[in-house]
Order: structure tokens, then C-alpha cells, then sequence
């Protein structure tokens, strides 16, 4: 167990560690901002825990308890587009982090959850208009929101994510994700690396025609049970069971997202504020989990990782 400063120590000087090597200086016109890359980072990353509640109370937080580490705090509102400008930055320390974790396993766990943006039930375009749209989750029902994919390996590093519109089939979406991995393209630089091994999934992913193409074209190898009206795949009783018991981490770094990190909670207005938490969450995820190994603790024990 860590108390809040020695973790806040540890991610900014992992983060810091990452931008020499990784990011270099950017020379902007108009006047320095007050605080660094790193600092912007590690206040993005760390103000992701649920007991935070919201960004602003996480900036209470920060100028009750660490206002002397960060001096030079700007208002919430500059704090915020500054952790927006770093959105990429955030989004290659999370993917840093599953490699420092490691990614050397025979299979990573592909799949796809429901992320609600709004009610459903209110009126209006919304917030994320041409983004978030209506879908059906059996969490959640029908709801109004995005649609995330992540891959994962066995003990629980998230290796790639990426989202698409709540309506989106999680084939269609796996397509994207796969085909992105196979020929990396900047904009999509969040979906990671191809994985070493195979991939794991569940029905939803059962496609005889995209199984087909991703393996050919991608070589990407997709293992999951076939649906119970498929006419050319037949599973055993304890096949299935087996492949629902080594994909089913992918559904506790789910619960971790949703409930942890306060994605379930999440109300966000634009696209890139969107994607900034999105990927502070899985940078703060992996980066807990590499924390834990270090510390020779179970991988995904978040619950008193740190002493609050």
C-alpha cells in the first residue's frame, strides 16, 4: 500500500521518464505555460480514481492536498485544455505502460462495452452529435453513448483500445481495430500493437466472413464460440466453458473501467475531452497494475493500492 504522495511520485517520474525519450519539446508561440508535460500528464492520469467524483473535484483535491507540488496551478478551465492539447501523449504512455507490463503471452482478450454519454431518454442531439448514437448492451440496455473495444492480456494490461457509435456491431468495430493494428495509421495510434499470440472473444465477434478475412488479411487469428444458429461450427459443452474462463478477464478490467476509473459515470461534451479521460483511464489502469507487479501484488488489486 502506498500513501497519495508516493504514488503521485512514482507516476510523475514514470511519466517524466517517458516524455525525454519519447516526446520531444514542442515550441509553441505566446507565453509558457505554467506547468510542464509532466506535470499536465500526471495530473490528467491521477485524477482519474472514482473517489475523485468529477474534474472538479479533482481540482479541490489538488489545491487542498498538492497545491505545493504544483504551484503554478492555472484554473480548472486552463488545466482542462491543457490536458486536452496532451491527449496523444496520454494515449502513448498508456500504450508504454502495457509494454513495460509486458506483451509477450500466447492470446490477448478482445472485446467491446457499452459507454453511455447521456440519457437516453433526454431530448436533443446531444452532445456528441455524428458520435454517440443509440445502441443496446446487455448491461445496460438501450442507451445513448460510444461503443469501446479494448484487447487485454491475461493478467489485465490493456494493449489497444478504440470506440465507435453505440449502434455499431462489435464485428464492424473489430474490423477497424484489427485492420488499424495490421497497418498503423496516426490517427488511430491508440489501437497498439498486433498481439503475439491469438485473440479470445465471445459470440459477438462470431462472423464466419470477417474470421475468415481477419486471419487472411490481418493475420490476426480470432478464437470465440460460434452462435447457436451456425450451421458450420460446432463446440462442445466444455470448450465453451474453457473459453469463457480465460476470456473473462477482459470483463474485470471492464468492471475496473466502469467503476474504479468512473467511466460508467463520465458525461462527456466533445470528442477530444472524450478521448483525453478515456485514455487517462487505461494509462492510470496499466499504470496501477505495473505498480502492483512491482510491488509483488496481485496485478488488478486496485482497492488498496493506495492509502487515502
Amino acid at each position: 500500500m502506498l500513501d497519495n504522495e508516493t504514488f503521485l511520485t512514482k507516476l510523475y517520474v514514470m511519466i517524466d521518464d517517458f516524455g525525454k525519450f519519447y516526446c520531444p519539446p514542442v515550441v509553441k508561440p505566446g507565453p509558457q505555460a505554467g506547468l510542464s508535460l509532466s506535470e499536465v500528464v500526471t495530473l490528467a492520469v491521477a485524477g482519474q480514481w472514482f473517489w475523485h467524483g468529477s474534474e472538479r473535484g479533482f481540482y479541490r483535491y489538488i489545491k487542498n492536498h498538492w497545491l505545493t507540488a504544483f504551484p503554478q496551478l492555472p484554473s480548472r478551465e486552463q488545466l482542462n485544455r491543457l490536458m486536452r492539447q496532451y491527449q496523444t501523449t496520454i494515449t502513448a504512455f498508456a500504450l508504454f505502460m502495457a509494454e513495460q507490463i509486458g506483451r509477450e503471452v500466447p492470446y490477448e482478450a478482445l472485446d467491446a462495452s457499452a459507454v453511455p454519454t447521456r440519457d437516453s431518454k433526454r431530448r436533443g442531439r446531444g452532445w456528441l452529435p455524428g458520435i454517440a448514437n443509440y445502441g443496446k448492451s446487455n448491461r445496460l440496455g438501450f442507451y445513448e453513448g460510444v461503443h469501446l473495444l479494448i484487447s487485454v492480456t491475461p493478467i489485465g494490461a490493456i494493449t489497444g483500445f478504440g470506440f465507435g457509435s453505440a449502434s455499431i456491431n462489435d464485428f464492424v468495430l473489430a474490423e477497424t481495430f484489427l485492420a488499424a493494428r495490421a497497418s498503423p495509421q496516426p490517427r488511430l495510434s491508440s489501437v497498439g500493437k498486433p498481439a503475439l499470440g491469438d485473440y479470445v472473444a465471445d459470440k459477438g465477434f462470431s462472423h464466419d466472413v470477417y474470421l475468415t478475412r481477419w486471419r487472411k488479411q490481418y493475420q490476426a487469428n480470432v478464437v470465440c464460440s460460434p452462435k447457436r444458429n451456425s450451421k458450420t461450427r460446432r463446440w462442445s459443452k466444455p470448450l465453451n466453458r474453457w473459453l469463457a474462463g480465460i476470456r473473462q478477464i477482459v470483463e474485470t478490467v471492464f468492471d475496473k473501467l466502469h467503476n474504479t476509473f468512473r467511466l460508467a459515470s463520465e458525461r462527456p461534451h466533445d470528442l477530444t475531452g472524450l478521448q483525453t479521460r478515456l485514455a487517462a483511464k487505461i494509462a492510470l489502469h496499466n499504470f496501477c497494475i505495473f505498480l502492483n507487479l512491482e510491488l509483488g501484488r496481485p496485478p488488478l488489486a486496485f482497492a488498496d493500492l493506495i492509502d487515502r
